[in-house]
């Protein structure tokens, strides 16, 4: 199939982008690196009147730093991101998620914040930013506002943006020097989505756990977090990453052709433990 008939609009400005998005409203859809929406297109799953090319909106290509996070602009690639030296130092639970994003070609155009907007429940993306704790700064012709990860994300492929904003920027939360990170995934193929992902964040202190943040992609309709606050206050270790990874069978995963929900919930397990053991070990600095 081939997409219906739509016009194309290339706004040099954000203004004049926001302004397309308000007279336009759900009958709009923004291009950056087309993977999804193409695809999108030609299966006439979306059929809009205008496609907004945002490409050649100077301000949202930029990369800034703020005291307590990287902020990278709407149209980063994903393949800049995973080649930036200051990200895998900054950012290294973003850099060990990039590594299982698609393939070298789909990352040479994909950027992070399309991946973030378009929201699917198995993508690694939206799933390092929930378990970093980041935002997403979104920007219509009336106000700009900042929301957080953890309310961001709605169902499968909807989000709170509204019709008349755009995703100008994602802030990455800056590295603290006591943290640590993992990121596993189980694909059936190399570039896949995820049949389960699970990402960590931990301060650990003297054998001890100060704090975890413990996430899943591919078995909810969003990016989830488990409750993992017990583990607080307690030694690190194999005891430790059995008790945690026991509480996955509390999850309610879906099902589908790929994988039934026990399969996915026995996988989250064993991917948790791993992770946490990743984690728990002085090595950690280079994640997964």
């Amino acid at each position: 199939m081939k997409p219906v008939k739509f016009a194309y609009a290339r706004p040099q400005e954000l203004s004049e982008l926001t302004e397309l998005l308000h007279s336009e409203g759900e009958d709009a859809r923004i291009l950056a690196g087309g993977l999804s929406l193409g695809a999108m297109l030609n299966m006439r799953l979306v059929t809009p009147r205008l496609l907004v090319d945002i490409n050649h909106v100077q301000t949202l290509q930029r990369t800034q730093n703020a005291a307590e996070y990287v902020q990278t602009g709407a149209l980063v690639r994903q393949a800049d991101a995973l080649l930036s030296p200051e990200i895998a130092r900054d950012v290294p639970l973003l850099r060990a998620a990039l590594s299982h994003v698609g393939h070298f070609q789909t990352r040479s155009r994909g950027t992070l914040a399309g991946s973030i907007a378009h929201a699917d429940p198995s993508a690694e993306l939206p799933l390092a930013l929930t378990v970093l704790g980041g935002a997403i700064e979104l920007a219509s012709r009336r106000r700009s506002r900042v929301v957080n990860a953890d309310s961001f994300f709605l169902s499968p492929l909807r989000t709170v943006r509204r019709p008349d904003e755009v995703v100008t920027a994602i802030r990455w939360p800056r590295r603290r020097n006591d943290e640590r990170f993992a990121f596993r995934e189980f694909a059936l193929r190399a570039g896949d989505y995820a049949v389960v992902a699970v990402a960590c964040k931990a301060r650990v202190a003297k054998g001890v756990v100060e704090d975890l943040r413990l996430g899943f992609a591919g078995v909810a309709d969003t990016p989830i977090l488990l409750d993992v606050s017990f583990a607080c206050g307690e030694r690190t270790g194999e005891g430790l990453a059995d008790a945690i990874s026991a509480r996955t069978k509390a999850l309610e995963p879906t099902a589908d052709l790929h994988a039934s929900r026990d399969y996915r919930r026995q996988l989250a397990a064993v991917l948790t433990k791993a992770a946490l053991m990743d984690v728990f070990t002085p090595k950690l600095e280079s994640v997964s």
